[in-house]
């Protein structure tokens, strides 16, 4: 990437999107680009809506261009698929980009990349798409694969994964879903304010926000003014989706508990459950890497928690250095695929495949099978992903259930507000859809007790 700050939006759009390829995070080399450049607010608007738009409808975006290309896609040097790619999101999802600005932009960069060769191809499929848009077959939305993969931008593997956790109707609502942005959220920090305050001071700031429909402590913004959010420094929010913070509440935690938060790191729900128990809990935070151990001690420190001890573990190493039967309440957040999370990291569903969901499934198992040693009798774990995988979510609770007699799944269905009934499975689990449930995240959880007293 150019060391220069980068002045052109399409330009910094287009060289986030190639670090991506080569597998960095989106959100990280968004954030990094932005900082050291000159653009202007507008300008840095329109690079978020190129890189994440392109990232999250890529599979919708290469069908329209498969329509007017004469050579397969795949066949294409990166470089200039990723051009087209670029304005071709411009004209099919941009209705505020005229249509010259988005074909003569990419024409530019065109040229800017020392691509000569590809400058009459690249203006020529674009114009022709420009031409024909009205035009293109689209699937169906009776014929819920080809909907999936080419309308709502889902990869081959990920609209089987779908199919298979929804029935049809559900399964194109839920992909439909996944290819629109996510909510901005907010959890209000009750040891700071509530939310009737904070809503009347976002108001007074400008902002047109919404209590969340499940978690009492949840507010969507609805739309930002140009003043920033009200109690930022005195740490009056956190900024975490509506189905995250329904977590630390699934627990079911009192203040004088001794629990572990297993892989705690960034630590929105670390600090939640130090504002649940009022900071009169005992709460061990563990990471496995240091830098993420610090996120969640400066986390705690913006938000007034001081009841977090905030340490390095790998948990796929036994914790020999915690007694066994000492805790009344584990959270175990495990590392998954993050597929209920592909609105925030769209890259997701172009970087994973069914291999890395199996790989992840070994992993939970060997975390889980390593903590629940550390619950008391009668002390509770509360399992969660944020995915919606088979494999990583009942598949996972199964079969730790058959090798583990000595806990039981608890029906969370029982265990909390009415309000919350839609939630959860026959089984007691929670399943949260952006469809179903308010726009939040696709999240899974389930809770298990160890027998005994």
């Amino acid at each position: 990437m150019a060391s220069r700050p980068t002045d052109s939006p399409r330009r910094a759009a287009y060289e986030i999107l190639q670090r991506v390829d080569d597998g960095a995070f989106a959100d990280v080399v968004l954030d990094s680009v932005l900082n050291r450049s000159k653009l202007d607010l507008r300008d840095r608007h329109l690079v978020t809506e190129l890189v994440y738009g392109i990232l999250r409808l890529r599979g919708r975006v290469d069908f329209a261009l498969s329509q007017f290309c004469n050579q397969p896609l795949q066949r294409l040097q990166p470089e200039v698929l990723r051009l087209l790619r670029l304005g071709a999101y411009q004209l099919l999802e941009l209705d505020r980009v005229p249509t010259h600005a988005a074909v003569n932009s990419t024409v530019e960069l065109t040229r800017e990349l020392q691509l000569e060769a590809a400058v009459g191809f690249v203006n020529g499929v674009l114009r022709s798409l420009d031409r024909g848009r009205a035009d293109i077959p689209w699937p169906a939305a009776e014929k819920i694969k080809p909907y999936l993969q080419h309308v709502c931008s889902q990869p081959v593997w990920l609209s089987k994964e779908i199919m298979r956790q929804l029935p049809n109707v559900e399964a194109r609502a839920f992909g439909e879903s996944l290819a629109t942005p996510p909510p901005l959220t907010l959890r209000v920090n009750s040891l700071k304010t509530d939310r009737e305050d904070f809503l009347t001071a976002l108001a007074a700031a400008g902002h047109q926000a919404h209590p969340c429909s499940f978690a009492p402590e949840g507010v969507t913004i609805d739309q930002r003014s140009e003043k920033p959010l009200p109690g930022d420094a005195e740490g009056w929010y956190q900024v975490q989706d509506e189905a995250s913070i329904l977590m630390a509440h699934l627990l079911d935690v009192h203040p004088e508990q001794r629990i572990l938060d297993a892989c705690a790191a960034p630590g929105g729900k670390t600090t939640h459950l130090a504002a649940l128990t009022d900071n009169r809990a005992e709460i061990l935070a563990l990471d496995k890497y240091p830098r993420r151990v610090e996120l969640i001690a400066e986390g705690g420190k913006r938000l007034g928690c001081s009841s977090i001890n905030a340490q390095q573990w790998d948990l796929t190493e036994s914790p020999d250095f915690l007694e066994q039967a000492s805790f009344d309440r584990i959270l175990l957040d495990a590392p998954c695929s993050g597929l209920g999370v592909l609105r925030r990291n769209p890259e997701g569903r172009w970087s994973k495949s069914p291999v890395n969901l199996r790989e992840l499934a070994v992993l939970q198992r060997q975390i889980l099978d390593n903590i629940a040693p550390l619950v008391k009798p009668g002390g509770k774990l509360l399992y969660s992903v944020c995915t919606f995988s088979h494999i990583e979510t009942d598949a996972i609770i199964d079969s730790f259930l058959a090798e583990h007699p000595e806990f039981e799944l608890e029906s969370l269905r029982e265990q909390v507000s009415s309000d919350w009934a839609n939630l959860f499975t026959t089984k007691g689990t929670l399943r949260s859809y952006p469809h179903r449930h308010g726009g939040m995240d696709a999240f899974f959880a389930a809770r298990l007790q160890r027998r005994g007293y």
